[in-house]
Parts: structure tokens; sequence; C-alpha cells
């Protein structure tokens, strides 16, 4: 493999053609154009790798911008190509174009034909799988467009930490025509849009990935690479594209993801340390080609019009600040057994020259020991060895070998000072700290890789609570309704209640005036029976005043005179009587009336009684849910108790481990530094006895430096092993404190949950309060209807003597009309007798007409207050439908939580289990060194899941050499 190396990212600017609207518009054409890198647009030059004036062909593009990275990828990198800019800025011409046209035809099929002819063009023992992806970003979500199924696919890491998108469809593919036929289905699935600037605007971001993987099939090395094919999506001035609707909807969306990827573009022209990748998924996506192993290309497209300039200037901005990123990018190799086999033999040779150099020591010193001379020509030379050593190094780090560094060869030179038994007893104790380290290093990753198992589980409960929450919010809000419907409810019994009241105080009245009106009646009776008993008098003298008339004539004149007064005063009294009868037509006018308020109170009383026995089954359904969400409540409590008890285990577990991780440590680092002063001064000892200070001085100065050494990488091991024990103790004080918040957090809707029920309570309380006034108002109601009897009773009395009255009256009128028919001076009296019963005939008439047309009136209400009625009728029902709606919402709602808490227990049991790896799919290689003459479609090849596979086992490959076909 490559060393990585730094590339910048090419950024490539293309102005279109003034369109037609533009030209009819009579815009001017601003950009100025000084070479093939330099363009000045409002008197600023821009400089990019490339300008590519109006009147560019779709070649000339390709040439400059995507032909190189064809190479790269077939070379094992990593590409990306994308168009940035405006809508109606040429990015889906530039990208696209014609598909099938060969002059207009864009940088995709350019592309997808040049892949193809590279492969037909290379050595034939390379054996290629190509597999194409295409999905769009619509409205913030990943559609799939070759299975429109798919509309919202999540973003995912690899084990290298490089985003892909998890389930979208894959194909594999083997001749230019499929690959074709895919972006054709792919683009027939895009979303696009009319607008005022475009006929044909993109309203999604729509990414085409080309993965090619290739084996030799002599020396069996891998490459692969990825090109990320992208057409962005135009940003927009709504002002301009006149955009509305579900149209405006996604101007927003898109105004908001390319904001996101300027944003991600200028923190990476910054140099900033945090880079907000994750602000948008197509930012997610584009993670390894803005900053990471990749060779990317950017094509701004731009309006040459003046009446697009600000937008021009903003996209040449983006694209100077896009120039300065910088990529590291490396070859994407997978290493063969031979080769991993070549890297064995050359730590092995190294490992035998550093065997050699420690035996060579080991005999040096021996010599010396026994007091020999060694020649200068045979001691050990150290600068030669380092030399030898660091070539070997240098080697091994030129081919990107990952070995573990050898340990210094310092106990093999001082085991020669050692007996052999002692030798082998170090030998042991090192290798049981070695392999007791080993064992904590594991016991580390075990209990990190709990940690993260507890972190996702943490999540899981937190989403589970958020669901729990909403689920609350839900409840509160539809039991505030409830309230507000119940305190609407009880403004309407307040007032019923009132007019209640108000027809009781009249009837109060009414009652009263009936008993004046009888008691006056009464006193008129009395008054008429004694003008009856009078009236027989008269007429008792007048019989004798007849009998007398013979006889003294001028007598009688005197006595028809007094009868005549005496008859006026009847007159009189008769008229006062006719008076008190009027009376007694408002009084019936009266009682009329109270009938009607009486009929009306019977019907506002039902409509209470009904509305109160609605209001007891609320009530009764508000209790019943206040109790389920009780236990709902109480159920998260004792799990999050369980977690909490968990994870207090897990800290004390941990806490042991790192007390006896740090124990065996200093016993280590003990038993080192004991070996190294036992050495060390048996080395001192023996070189005092020979009196050779000087080369003792020199062994003990060398050893005294592979110890520091040793010392020194023992030391930063172990720095860093604390290093990582306090990140996670530090993250598990984290989750500790989470879960206490989480804890409050429960606490307080308990205490929410508490003051609902007591206010619950309270509602429960007055509503039976309301009741018992309901009670209390029906006996009220028998005894009004038992006083109506009475008063109906009283009146039908007071009718027929009214009736007998005026009987009697008339009787008594046509009697004195016969006995005065022979005389004439009493024809004046009978004649004002007669006017002025007519005169009482007509006032009865005109109280019987006002009598007649009251009772229309009153009929004339009658339908709104049966109106009224059928609205109460009508608001009852509504206040029904909404309390059956109520309740089928909260059925929903319970529903949908209990499939969410279902879903998250599927999750968590699903990352539980391990993780097995896909079966590999066997696709259809391509062989290079000829392009296949059959049709792409092999009869052996099977076509679904997204993919072409081979029926047989054997891969179809197409050879070189030759026009027919041979089985691999």
């Amino acid at each position: 493999m490559a060393d990585p190396a730094e590339c910048t990212i090419k950024v490539m600017c293309r102005f279109r053609p003034l369109n037609s609207s533009e030209v009819t518009r009579g815009d001017k054409y601003v950009p100025k154009f000084q070479g093939e890198d330099n363009v000045v647009v409002g008197g600023k030059p821009y400089v990019f790798d490339r300008v590519f004036q109006s009147n560019t062909t779709q070649e000339q593009v390709y040439n400059a911008c995507a032909q190189e990275i064809v190479k790269d990828v077939l070379g094992g990198y990593n590409g990306t190509i994308f168009a940035y800019g405006q809508t109606s800025s040429g990015k889906t011409h530039t990208m696209e174009g014609n598909l099938h046209d060969t002059d207009s035809m864009g940088i995709i099929p350019r592309i997808v034909q040049d892949i193809f002819n590279y492969i037909y063009s290379m050595d034939e023992n390379l054996e290629f799988h190509i597999k194409v992806s295409y999905f769009e970003i619509y409205l913030d979500k990943i559609r799939d467009l070759l299975d429109v199924s798919k509309t919202n696919l999540s973003v995912h890491e690899d084990k290298n930490r490089v985003p892909y998108v998890k389930g979208c469809t894959e194909r594999f593919v083997c001749s230019p025509e499929e690959v074709m036929d895919t972006i054709d289905e792919g683009k027939s699935n895009r979303h696009v849009a009319v607008t005022n600037m475009n006929e044909h605007s993109s309203r999604s971001h729509s990414i085409f990935l080309i993965n090619v993987k290739q084996e030799n099939t002599q020396t069996e090395q891998k490459l692969s690479g990825k090109l990320f094919l992208v057409d962005l999506a135009g940003s927009e001035k709504v002002s301009k594209t006149g955009a509305e609707g579900a149209v405006l909807d996604e101007a927003k969306n898109i105004n908001k993801s390319l904001s996101s990827l300027g944003n991600v573009i200028s923190a990476l022209a910054e140099g900033s340390t945090y880079v907000p990748y994750r602000d948008s998924k197509m930012t997610r996506i584009l993670q390894d080609s803005l900053g990471g192993n990749c060779r990317t290309t950017i094509v701004i497209c731009c309006s040459p019009s003046s009446y697009n300039e600000a937008e021009t200037k903003t996209t040449l901005m983006f694209g100077q600040r896009a120039k300065t990123i910088k990529n590291t990018v490396c070859v994407n190799v997978e290493l063969t057994a031979e080769q991993w086999k070549k890297k064995y033999e050359r730590e092995k040779e190294r490992n035998k020259s550093l065997r050699n150099t420690i035996t060579w020591l080991e005999n040096e010193l021996n010599r010396w020991r026994n007091g020999e001379t060694v020649p200068a020509e045979e001691q050990y030379d150290k600068e030669k060895v380092n030399a030898e050593v660091l070539a070997m190094d240098n080697t091994i780090n030129n081919d990107k070998f990952a070995s573990t560094p050898s340990m210094p060869p310092m106990p093999g030179m001082l085991g020669a000072q050692l007996s052999d038994a002692e030798k082998e007893k170090c030998e042991v104790e090192l290798a049981k700290m070695y392999k007791q380290l080993d064992d904590k290093d594991e016991e580390i990753n075990q209990q990190s890789q709990l940690v993260e198992k507890l972190k996702q589980q943490m999540l899981d409960q937190e989403e589970l609570l958020a669901s729990s929450r909403r689920d609350h919010d839900n409840l509160q809000s539809e039991l505030t309704r409830l309230q507000m419907e119940n305190e609407a409810s009880k403004e309407e019994v307040k007032e019923v209640l009132q007019a209640l009241e108000e027809l009781a105080v009249n009837y109060d009245q009414k009652s009263q005036e009936v008993e004046d009106k009888t008691k006056e009646f009464e006193a008129i009776s009395e008054e008429l029976s004694q003008k009856s008993s009078s009236l027989a008098s008269i007429d008792s003298e007048l019989q004798k005043l007849k009998e007398m008339a013979n006889h003294q004539k001028k007598r009688v004149t005197e006595m028809m005179s007094s009868l005549l007064k005496d008859l006026t005063e009847i007159g009189i009294a008769v008229g006062n009587n006719d008076i008190k009868h009027e009376g007694s037509g408002f009084i019936d006018e009266e009682f009329t009336v109270a009938r009607l308020y009486i009929s009306k109170m019977k019907s506002e009383v039902k409509t209470m009684v009904k509305r109160c026995k609605q209001l007891e089954n609320t009530q009764s359904e508000s209790n019943r849910k206040m109790d389920e969400n009780e236990k709902e409540l109480a159920a998260c409590q004792l799990r999050i108790s369980q977690h909490e008890a968990k994870i207090k285990s897990l800290t004390e577990y941990l806490q042991n481990v790192e007390q006896k991780k740090r124990l065996l440590e200093e016993d280590v680092d003990s038993l080192n530094e004991e070996l190294v002063k036992i050495s060390a001064q048996e080395k001192v000892h023996s070189m005092e006895k020979e009196s050779e200070i000087q080369s003792a001085n020199e062994v003990k100065e060398a050893v005294e430096q592979q110890i520091q050494s040793h010392r020194e990488a023992h030391q930063k091991q172990i720095s860093s092993l604390r290093d990582e024990l306090e990140a996670k103790e530090k993250l598990i004080t984290d989750l500790q404190d989470l879960n206490q918040k989480i804890m409050l957090e429960q606490e307080r809707l308990r205490v929410e949950h508490e003051k609902l029920k007591s206010t619950d309570q309270d509602k429960s309380r007055k509503l039976h309060e309301l009741t018992m006034m309901q009670d209390r108002r029906e006996q009220a109601r028998q005894d009004l209807k038992g006083l109506e009897e009475t008063v109906a009773k009283e009146l039908q009395t007071l009718h027929n003597l009214r009736k007998l009255f005026v009987q009697d009256l008339a009787t008594r009128v046509k009697k004195s009309a016969e006995m005065d028919s022979d005389e004439t001076g009493g024809s004046a009296v009978q004649k004002q007798k007669i006017s002025f019963l007519e005169n009482n005939l007509e006032q009865l008439t005109k109280v019987h007409k006002q009598l007649v047309r009251d009772n229309a009136d009153l009929r004339c209400e009658l339908p709104k207050l049966e109106k009224r009625l059928r609205a109460t009728a009508e608001r009852v029902k509504a206040l029904e439908s909404a309390l059956k709606e109520a309740k089928e919402n909260s059925a929903r709602d319970r529903k949908r939580y209990q499939l969410e808490v279902d879903r998250i227990k599927e999750a968590v049991r699903a990352k539980n289990m391990a993780r097995r790896g896909h079966s590999a799919q066997i696709a259809k290689p391509i062989r290079p060194g000829q392009q296949p003459v059959a049709s792409p479609t092999h009869p052996n090849v099977l076509r679904g899941g997204g993919g072409i596979h081979l029926q047989n086992s054997q891969p179809m490959p197409i050879r070189g050499g030759g026009a027919k076909q041979e089985k691999s």
C-alpha cells in the first residue's frame, strides 16, 4: 500500500449561455474571462483550477473534470464529482445531459463508458466486480430510486468509520447498457417540479454510486474504489422561483441542506476542530469526500445573467472556500497471503539478526569476565548494528506493515550473569506478568464494550421516556380540553339554574297575584249577592207600587223616579262587575304565561338531567384513564430503579478492577527495579574484582540507559492505560448524572400526576354537589306541578261563575224589558240599559281579541324555544362525539405506545445478538482484454435482490484474446 498523500479539492467553474427568458428580458452578460483559470464578476477576480466559458462542449468539460478520476478509481482510489450552484444554472445538464445522445451526454454517462473502455484495455489477469446504487435525498430523507418502497433509509458507519447508506439497493452490472438502464429507471423516480426559472427543476439531491472491486488472478492482490456522482438541487430565492405549497417546502429543505454543506466547507477551510457533518444527511454521506480519503472534484455552475449576479457571486465564493480543503488519499488495497508471508520473512530476519547480536554481546561479556582482552576488530560495533536495524525498520515502515516493537535485548544480556534456574524463573515470572497484563487489557476491552452496551440501553430508555412524556403531554392536553368542556357545562348549568330561579320568583309573584285576584273575586261575589237581594226587594216594592197606581198616580211617579235612581246604581254596580271581569281576563292571561314558563322549566330540567348523566360518564372514563396512567408510571419507575442498581453494581466492579490492576502494576514495577538493581550490583562487583573499573562503568551506563528506556516505555503504557480508565470513569459518572436527571424528571411527573388526581377529585366532589342540587330542583318541579293543577281548578271554577253571572244578568234584563214594554216613561231607561250592556259587551269583545293576540304571540315564541332545545340537544351530541373521539385517540395512543415499546425491545435484542457476517454474493465478474460479444445478460444469470447473481457457483468472466467466452 502506498503512503497517504495530501491533495486539494479541484474546483471547476462553468457558465451556461443566456436562456431565452433572460435574452427577452434584456439581461447583460456579466462574467469576463482572463485565461483558462480566471473569471471576473462585478470587478472581482476569482481563480479556480479551470473556468469553462458558455460555449464549452460537454466533452471538453468531461476531459478536464472527470477523465483522471476514472483512472484513479480503477487504480484503487475513491472519487467524488458533484455539481453545485443556484437553480437553473446547468447542474443536471453538466452531470447527466442527454443520457443517450453522443454529443450532449454529461459526465455520468461518459464516466460509465470510460470505465468499461479502460477495463477492456487492461491486463486480462484482472477480474472486476462492479455494482451501482442510485438514491436521492428528498425533504432530508434518503429515498432509494431503484426501489421506491425504501423511502427513509439511514446512514451508518462501517468498521473503518466510513459512512454508508444502510439497506440501499446494489445492482451488479457488467456492461454500460446495464448501467444506463439502471440510471433511466432511477431518473424516472426522481422528484422534479416546474418553477418560474426552470421547467424541470430538481427538487432533491441525487447520488449515483459506482463501487469497483478488482482482483489479480495471478498475484491475488485486491483493490477497491468508490465513485460518487452527485447532482445537487439548486439553491432558490422564493421571490424569483414563485414557489408555493409543496414546492415551497421542498425549497426550504433544499436551502437548509445546502447551508449545511456551506457550513462544512467553511469549517474545513478555516481548519476548525469541529466539522458539522451530522447537520444533514447529504453532508453525512459526503463526509469521506470532504476532508477524507477521496479525490474530489467540484463543478460550480453559474448563471451569466445580471439578474442572478448576487447568486453567482455567492457560488463563486463557495468555490473559493472549497478550493482550500485538503483530502488525505490512499489506495484501498488488501494484501495477499504471499505479501503477508514476505513481511513475516522480513520480520523473522530482523529477529534473527537481533538474536545474533545478543549472542555476540554475551560471548564478548564472558570473555571480559574471564580476564581476556577482546581485540577492537572483534568487539561489538553498536553503530553498524543500529544502522542495519534502522534499515530493516525503514523497509517495514515503507510497506506499512503494522508490527509490534520488539523488546530491548536487556533480559538476554543480563541473563548471562544469572544462573539457569534464576533465568528460567525470571522468564516464567515475566511471561506470567505479560499474560496478566494481556488478561487485564482484554478485561478492560470487555468492560468498555459493556459500558457501550449500557450507554445504548440508556439511550433506548431515554427514547422510551421521551415517548412516555409525549403520551403524558397528549393525555394532559386531553384532560385540559375535558376540563374546559366541564367549565363550559358548568356555565350552562349556572345559566339554567339562574333561569329556574327567575321562573320560581315569577311563579311566586303570579301565585300572589292569583290569590289577590281570588280575594277580590270573592268580595265582588258578596257584593253581587247583596245587590241581588236588593234587586229582589225592589221588585217587590215595584209590585206594590203597581197595585197602588190607580189610587195614587203621583205617588207612582215619585216611586218610579226613585226606582230609576236605584236602577242607575245597579247599572253602576253592574259596570263595576264588568270591570272586575275584565281584571279576571288579565288573570287568565297571566296564568297562561305562567303555564308556558312552567313547560319551559320542565324542558330545561330534563336537559340538565341528561347533561349531568353525561358528565358522570365522562368522570368515570377520566378516572379509568388516570388509573391506567398510574400503572404505566409505576412500571417505568420500577424499570428505572432496576437500571440504576445495575449501573451501581457495574461501577463498583470497575473500581475493584482498577484497584487490582494498580496493585499488579506496582508489583511489576517493584520486581523490575529489584531485578535491575541485582543485575547492576553483580556486574559492578565482578568488575571491581577484576580491577577493570572503567569498562565496568561503561557497561553499567549502557545497562542503566536500557533500564531507563524500558522504564519510560512502561510508564507511558501505564499512563495511557490510566488515562483510558479515567475516561471510562468519567463516562460512567456522566451516565450516573443522566440517570439522576431522569429520576428527578420522573419524580416531577409523579408530583404533577398527584396534582391532577387531586384536581380530578375536586371535580368529582363538585359534580356530586351538582347532582344533589339537581335532585332538589326535581323536588321543586314536582311541587310546581301540584300547584299548577290547583290553580287550573280554581280558574275553571272562576270561569263557571262568570258564565252563571252573565246568564242571570241576561235573564233579569229580559224580565225587566217585558215588564216595562207598555210604559212610555220606561223606554228611555230601557234604552239606557241596553246601550250600557252593549258597551260592556264591546269591552268584553276587545278583551277576548287581546287574549287571542297574546295566544298567537305565544305560539310564535314556541318555535324559538323548540330551536333552542334542538341546539342544546346538538351540543350534547357534539360533546358525546368529542368524548368518543377522545376515547379512540387514547386507545390509539396506548396501542402506539405499546408498539413503540415492542420495537425498542426488538432493537435491543437484535443489538445484543452476535453480529453475523453477510454471505458473499457471487456476481458476474468482468475480465478485461476485449468487449463481450454476446448480450450482457447471460442465460445463467439470475436477477433479484438488488443485484445479478449466477445460477451456479462459478462466475462467467469475459476473457480477452478470443471471441468466445469460457468458464474461469
